[in-house]
């Protein structure tokens, strides 16, 4: 499903704990037609909210009282919430300890409405959204740490699209890069899958990450 075909109804929860960028950021989603169903200002508050009403994305802070976003990612995760990080920082470290807790996406405050409103929609169908630069700078970083050995072998061309997608590439996106039918990256990224024996894309850019695969 591409980002101009998800489903009406798309319900949200926004953490933060400044006010005044809390209430933007709810207020840019609501004029672009989505539903906020709840709003948190420390982390335990918005694990408690994402808990009681199971939103389809939570947009979470990663500084925030009580329990960081990083926690609070990995505690809603597993209810079946996806988050897409909403932080001022752009350290490796933290964009890299996000997708770890299970973060879809990670977004940098500077981003416009537009670009918020357009990420959330890719969260909410399972695509890894990022602002341009991050992906590149923590496969950059993992590049030169992570170990491959012991890792499934991928042709050439699964790599290929693997690395297109950790960027954070639609699948459309990524067969107009490599000129070939939306079908087959489809069938790549899906052989892709099998083989690494993960379950959605969410996962394919964490093992992309850990593997050191450069974009």
């Amino acid at each position: 499903m591409s980002a101009g075909e998800q489903p009406r109804g798309l319900r949200l929860v926004v953490a933060d704990d400044h006010p005044i960028w809390r209430d933007a950021v709810e207020r840019d989603l609501t004029a672009a037609g989505l539903e906020v169903v709840g709003t948190a200002g420390d982390g335990q508050k918005a694990v408690r909210v994402c808990t009681a009403v199971r939103p389809d994305v939570l947009v979470c802070d990663l500084q925030m009282p009580g329990l960081s976003g990083v926690g609070v990612t990995a505690a809603v995760v597993p209810l079946g919430v996806k988050v897409l990080v909403l932080s001022a920082s752009g350290e490796q470290v933290d964009v890299l300890e996000a997708v770890k807790s299970g973060a879809t996406g990670y977004l940098l405050k500077s981003a416009s409405a537009q670009d918020l409103v357009d990420a959330v929609r890719r969260t909410a169908v399972g695509e890894a959204v990022f602002t341009p630069g991050l992906a590149g700078l923590v496969l950059g970083e993992y590049r030169r740490t992570a170990t491959q050995e012991g890792a499934p072998t991928l042709t050439n061309r699964e790599t290929e699209v693997l690395r297109l997608v950790a960027k954070g590439l639609t699948a459309k996106q990524v067969a107009d890069r490599l000129v070939v039918s939306h079908r087959t990256v489809e069938n790549h990224v899906q052989n892709t899958l099998t083989k690494l024996q993960l379950h959605n894309r969410s996962q394919l850019v964490r093992y992309a990450l850990e593997q050191g695969l450069e974009g």
